[in-house]
Protein backbone atom coordinates (compact mmCIF):
# COMPACT_ATOMS: atom_id res chain seq x y z
CA UNK A 1 0.00 0.00 0.00
CA UNK A 2 1.06 3.47 -1.28
CA UNK A 3 2.02 5.40 1.87
CA UNK A 4 0.16 8.11 3.07
CA UNK A 5 0.72 11.51 1.56
CA UNK A 6 1.95 14.00 4.06
CA UNK A 7 2.73 17.25 1.13
CA UNK A 8 6.13 19.03 0.48
CA UNK A 9 7.20 19.40 4.01
CA UNK A 10 6.74 16.09 5.29
CA UNK A 11 8.38 14.89 2.24
CA UNK A 12 11.13 17.41 3.03
CA UNK A 13 11.59 16.25 6.50
CA UNK A 14 11.96 12.56 5.31
CA UNK A 15 14.59 13.63 2.66
CA UNK A 16 16.76 14.87 5.84
CA UNK A 17 15.58 12.72 8.58
CA UNK A 18 16.15 9.37 6.70
CA UNK A 19 19.71 9.59 6.06
CA UNK A 20 20.55 11.13 9.46
CA UNK A 21 19.05 8.91 11.57
CA UNK A 22 20.82 6.19 9.41
CA UNK A 23 23.95 7.82 9.83
CA UNK A 24 23.76 7.84 13.84
CA UNK A 25 21.87 4.23 14.98
CA UNK A 26 20.80 0.92 13.18
CA UNK A 27 17.45 0.32 13.45
CA UNK A 28 15.53 -2.98 15.13
CA UNK A 29 11.65 -2.50 15.18
CA UNK A 30 9.30 -5.24 15.97
CA UNK A 31 5.20 -4.57 15.96
CA UNK A 32 5.25 -2.04 12.90
CA UNK A 33 2.24 -3.71 11.00
CA UNK A 34 -0.16 -2.44 14.38
CA UNK A 35 0.04 0.42 13.19
CA UNK A 36 -2.89 0.56 11.25
CA UNK A 37 -2.47 1.88 7.44
CA UNK A 38 -5.92 3.70 7.49
CA UNK A 39 -7.41 5.32 9.93
CA UNK A 40 -6.85 7.12 13.57
CA UNK A 41 -4.63 5.84 15.65
CA UNK A 42 -3.07 7.32 19.44
CA UNK A 43 0.51 6.16 19.62
CA UNK A 44 2.03 6.51 23.16
CA UNK A 45 5.46 6.44 23.74
CA UNK A 46 8.11 7.36 26.24
CA UNK A 47 10.73 9.67 25.86
CA UNK A 48 14.26 9.83 26.85
CA UNK A 49 16.19 12.61 24.60
CA UNK A 50 15.82 15.30 22.50
CA UNK A 51 16.56 13.09 19.46
CA UNK A 52 13.21 10.89 19.96
CA UNK A 53 10.80 12.55 17.89
CA UNK A 54 13.62 11.95 14.61
CA UNK A 55 13.58 9.16 14.79
CA UNK A 56 9.87 8.09 15.81
CA UNK A 57 8.93 10.65 12.78
CA UNK A 58 11.26 8.21 10.56
CA UNK A 59 9.29 5.06 12.14
CA UNK A 60 5.98 5.86 11.54
CA UNK A 61 7.04 7.41 8.32
CA UNK A 62 7.87 3.64 7.01
CA UNK A 63 4.50 2.25 8.21
CA UNK A 64 3.07 4.32 5.90
CA UNK A 65 1.63 7.20 7.76
CA UNK A 66 2.85 10.56 8.38
CA UNK A 67 3.08 10.91 12.31
CA UNK A 68 1.21 14.14 13.92
CA UNK A 69 3.61 14.95 17.64
CA UNK A 70 1.83 16.99 20.16
CA UNK A 71 4.84 19.70 20.57
CA UNK A 72 5.53 22.97 22.66
CA UNK A 73 4.18 25.53 21.12
CA UNK A 74 7.57 28.34 21.18
CA UNK A 75 8.81 25.62 18.64
CA UNK A 76 6.32 27.49 15.64
CA UNK A 77 8.21 30.36 16.94
CA UNK A 78 12.07 28.84 16.04
CA UNK A 79 13.10 30.29 12.66
CA UNK A 80 12.95 27.86 9.69
CA UNK A 81 11.90 24.78 12.09
CA UNK A 82 8.43 26.93 12.71
CA UNK A 83 8.10 26.60 8.91
CA UNK A 84 8.95 22.82 8.72
CA UNK A 85 6.54 21.48 11.67
CA UNK A 86 3.83 24.26 10.59
CA UNK A 87 3.72 23.07 7.07
CA UNK A 88 4.00 18.97 8.09
CA UNK A 89 0.71 20.13 10.93
CA UNK A 90 2.19 19.06 13.92
CA UNK A 91 -0.11 19.68 16.95
CA UNK A 92 1.02 22.55 19.30
CA UNK A 93 0.99 22.09 22.85
CA UNK A 94 0.06 25.30 25.24
CA UNK A 95 1.18 24.67 28.55
CA UNK A 96 0.73 26.82 31.35
CA UNK A 97 -1.50 29.18 29.38
CA UNK A 98 -5.25 30.26 28.94
CA UNK A 99 -4.67 28.29 25.78
CA UNK A 100 -3.41 25.34 27.31
CA UNK A 101 -7.09 23.09 26.25
CA UNK A 102 -6.26 23.91 22.60
CA UNK A 103 -3.60 21.55 22.25
CA UNK A 104 -6.11 18.77 23.21
CA UNK A 105 -8.70 19.98 20.90
CA UNK A 106 -6.02 20.03 17.76
CA UNK A 107 -5.30 16.43 18.95
CA UNK A 108 -8.70 15.33 19.14
CA UNK A 109 -9.53 17.14 15.72
CA UNK A 110 -6.63 15.17 14.02
CA UNK A 111 -7.79 11.63 15.80
CA UNK A 112 -11.25 12.31 13.83
CA UNK A 113 -10.10 13.12 10.58
CA UNK A 114 -8.41 9.81 10.98
CA UNK A 115 -4.48 11.02 11.31
CA UNK A 116 -1.70 8.92 13.71
CA UNK A 117 -1.28 11.44 16.55
CA UNK A 118 2.31 10.63 18.84
CA UNK A 119 1.89 11.79 22.01
CA UNK A 120 4.73 11.66 24.81
CA UNK A 121 2.49 11.75 27.98
CA UNK A 122 5.84 12.47 30.67
CA UNK A 123 5.26 16.21 28.72
CA UNK A 124 9.33 16.09 28.31
CA UNK A 125 12.28 14.07 28.15
CA UNK A 126 12.35 11.77 31.52
CA UNK A 127 13.97 12.95 34.60
CA UNK A 128 14.56 9.62 36.08
CA UNK A 129 17.88 8.87 35.76
CA UNK A 130 17.61 5.05 34.86
CA UNK A 131 15.49 6.57 32.13
CA UNK A 132 12.30 4.67 32.93
CA UNK A 133 8.98 6.72 32.68
CA UNK A 134 8.33 9.64 35.11
CA UNK A 135 4.72 9.99 36.59
CA UNK A 136 2.58 11.66 33.34
CA UNK A 137 -0.13 13.85 32.41
CA UNK A 138 -3.71 12.95 31.91
CA UNK A 139 -4.54 14.11 28.52
CA UNK A 140 -3.58 10.85 27.11
CA UNK A 141 -6.49 9.20 28.90
CA UNK A 142 -8.87 11.96 27.61
CA UNK A 143 -7.54 11.04 23.74
CA UNK A 144 -7.86 7.16 24.34
CA UNK A 145 -11.46 7.62 25.98
CA UNK A 146 -13.35 9.98 23.68
CA UNK A 147 -11.89 8.31 20.29
CA UNK A 148 -12.72 5.00 19.22
CA UNK A 149 -8.79 4.31 17.67
CA UNK A 150 -6.21 1.95 18.73
CA UNK A 151 -4.44 3.19 21.71
CA UNK A 152 -0.80 1.90 20.63
CA UNK A 153 1.77 1.58 23.56
CA UNK A 154 5.35 1.85 22.11
CA UNK A 155 8.68 1.78 23.67
CA UNK A 156 11.89 2.96 22.26
CA UNK A 157 15.50 2.76 23.57
CA UNK A 158 19.01 4.13 22.62
CA UNK A 159 18.45 7.52 21.86
CA UNK A 160 19.91 8.79 24.61
CA UNK A 161 23.48 6.96 23.77
CA UNK A 162 23.29 9.46 21.28
CA UNK A 163 22.53 12.44 23.13
CA UNK A 164 21.59 12.87 26.90
CA UNK A 165 20.46 16.22 27.26
CA UNK A 166 20.53 16.13 31.85
CA UNK A 167 24.08 14.93 30.71
CA UNK A 168 25.26 17.53 28.23
CA UNK A 169 27.07 14.59 26.10
CA UNK A 170 26.12 13.97 22.44
CA UNK A 171 28.21 10.69 21.34
CA UNK A 172 27.24 9.90 17.69
CA UNK A 173 29.80 7.39 17.23
CA UNK A 174 30.44 4.56 17.30
CA UNK A 175 26.87 3.99 15.61
CA UNK A 176 24.53 2.98 17.75
CA UNK A 177 21.43 0.86 17.92
CA UNK A 178 17.71 2.35 18.56
CA UNK A 179 15.41 -0.36 19.32
CA UNK A 180 11.61 0.71 18.81
CA UNK A 181 8.75 -2.01 19.82
CA UNK A 182 4.90 -1.78 18.92
CA UNK A 183 2.46 -3.38 21.37
CA UNK A 184 -1.10 -4.62 21.13
CA UNK A 185 -3.73 -1.67 21.04
CA UNK A 186 -4.65 -1.45 25.10
CA UNK A 187 -8.15 -2.48 26.43
CA UNK A 188 -9.99 -0.01 27.94
CA UNK A 189 -13.37 -1.30 27.63
CA UNK A 190 -13.54 -1.34 31.50
CA UNK A 191 -13.14 2.39 31.38
CA UNK A 192 -15.04 3.75 28.87
CA UNK A 193 -18.37 5.14 29.41
CA UNK A 194 -17.83 6.21 32.76
CA UNK A 195 -17.72 10.05 34.06
CA UNK A 196 -14.30 11.51 33.03
CA UNK A 197 -13.28 11.99 36.96
CA UNK A 198 -9.37 12.85 37.62
CA UNK A 199 -9.46 9.44 39.75
CA UNK A 200 -10.56 7.90 36.89
CA UNK A 201 -8.35 9.60 34.14
CA UNK A 202 -4.70 9.10 36.22
CA UNK A 203 -5.77 5.07 36.49
CA UNK A 204 -6.22 5.24 32.58
CA UNK A 205 -2.97 7.31 32.31
CA UNK A 206 -1.09 4.50 34.53
CA UNK A 207 -2.85 1.42 32.70
CA UNK A 208 -1.46 2.94 29.40
CA UNK A 209 1.94 4.11 30.48
CA UNK A 210 2.52 0.59 32.27
CA UNK A 211 2.17 -1.34 28.81
CA UNK A 212 4.70 1.14 27.90
CA UNK A 213 7.07 0.29 30.75
CA UNK A 214 6.52 -2.90 30.30
CA UNK A 215 7.59 -3.24 26.39
CA UNK A 216 11.02 -1.30 27.43
CA UNK A 217 11.38 -3.11 30.15
CA UNK A 218 11.38 -5.94 27.34
CA UNK A 219 13.44 -4.17 25.15
CA UNK A 220 15.86 -3.31 27.61
CA UNK A 221 16.20 -6.92 29.02
CA UNK A 222 15.56 -5.35 32.34
CA UNK A 223 13.02 -5.20 35.09
CA UNK A 224 11.08 -2.24 35.54
CA UNK A 225 10.78 -0.52 38.58
CA UNK A 226 7.53 -0.05 40.58
CA UNK A 227 5.14 2.62 39.28
CA UNK A 228 6.65 5.71 37.89
CA UNK A 229 9.33 7.99 39.06
CA UNK A 230 8.25 11.41 40.49
CA UNK A 231 11.25 13.18 41.10
CA UNK A 232 10.33 13.19 45.10
CA UNK A 233 12.59 11.82 47.73
CA UNK A 234 10.98 9.66 50.07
Amino acid sequence: MAKEKGGFWVGFAAAVFYPVTALLARRRNEGGERIPKTGGALLVMNHVSHLDPVYDAVFTHKQGRVPHFLAKHSLWNVPFVGTVIKGAKQIPVYRGTTDAQQSLRAAHEALEKGLVVVIYPEGTITKDPDGWPMTCRTGVARLALEHDVPVLPAARWGTREIYDHYRKKFRPFPRKTIVTKVGPPVDLSAFRGKPETLPLLREVTDVIMGEVKELLADVRQETAPEGFYSGKKS
